[in-house]
């Protein structure tokens, strides 16, 4: 017997994990968290996936562990009965990016990014290169400004707006591109919920409780008010993957985010 589809995985896993239910009112809490898995190896990676309950949380894998290790990860990790965001944040001519989409949609993960700051035509370019997967396509948001990003620095890189305005104008943008939602800083989300339609998604980083250090992350926010400004999934790294007890860590974000919902 041949070895399983991404997509066959994926529908055997649905059986056993909560599933999301597409509208902001409906997210399941104890789905809304995603592990970033900020490593540079597969084996420190799986170290920590199999000390975490798949049943409440997601996981995000970024540029470094993604190089390191490639697709077979995201495989082993899937078959672990997690559903993966893939961090790559795409950014490249329109052309480009669709194809890197495809093969993005092959590997069936949960959800991927793009820079929002690529443009319309790019953005649209990836979302159309997803249509063939029908019910099937992993959702695709884009990055509006990085939350390590400050004002003096967005004034470096030539923009005058405020970060606040800037993640603005590109959340917009990617409305407009057709895409799923945006990634943004929890100090933007109360802003663009107000604006943007209830199923426009928002996926925020540099989510920390009191007692976690900021580290390079300069707009950061804890988890309760982070859910109560309007974010769908908080992505947590360090506060998790450095704890001497992961997954009794992930419980604490999930109890904040259930005082709230």
């Amino acid at each position: 017997m041949g070895q399983d589809s991404p997509f066959e995985r994926i529908a055997k896993r649905a059986d056993k994990n909560c599933q999301l239910i597409e509208s902001r009112d409906g997210v399941s809490v104890e789905k809304r968290v995603i592990v970033a898995l900020d490593f540079n190896s597969g084996d420190a990676a799986l170290h920590l996936v199999d000390c975490l309950d798949a049943s409440l949380c997601r996981l995000k894998i970024g540029k470094e562990l993604f190089t390191a290790c490639g697709p077979d990860l995201v495989k082993q990790i899937q078959d672990r009965g997690f559903e993966i965001f893939l961090d790559l944040k795409f950014h490249d001519i329109p052309n480009t990016v669709a194809k890197a989409a495809k093969v993005v949609g092959d590997m069936g993960v949960w959800m991927f990014n793009v820079h929002a700051s690529g443009g319309h035509a790019m953005m649209e370019a990836a979302r159309e290169a997803l249509l063939e997967f029908e019910e099937r396509r992993p959702k695709l948001i884009a990055v509006t400004v990085l939350t390590s990003l400050a004002q003096e620095d967005l004034n470096q890189i030539g923009f005058e707006r405020t970060p606040e305005e800037q993640v603005s104008k590109l959340a917009f943008l990617t409305r407009d591109a057709g895409l799923d939602g945006v990634v943004c800083s929890a100090a933007e989300t109360r802003l663009l919920r107000a604006q943007l339609p209830k199923d426009f998604c928002l996926v925020t980083p540099g989510i920390r409780r009191a007692e976690d250090a900021a580290g390079d992350q300069k707009r950061v926010l804890g988890p309760a008010d982070a859910v109560r400004s309007g974010s769908d999934f908080l992505v947590v790294g360090r506060p998790i993957t450095q704890a001497d007890s992961p997954n009794e860590v992930l419980k604490e974000f999930n109890s904040a985010i259930a005082s709230v919902s």
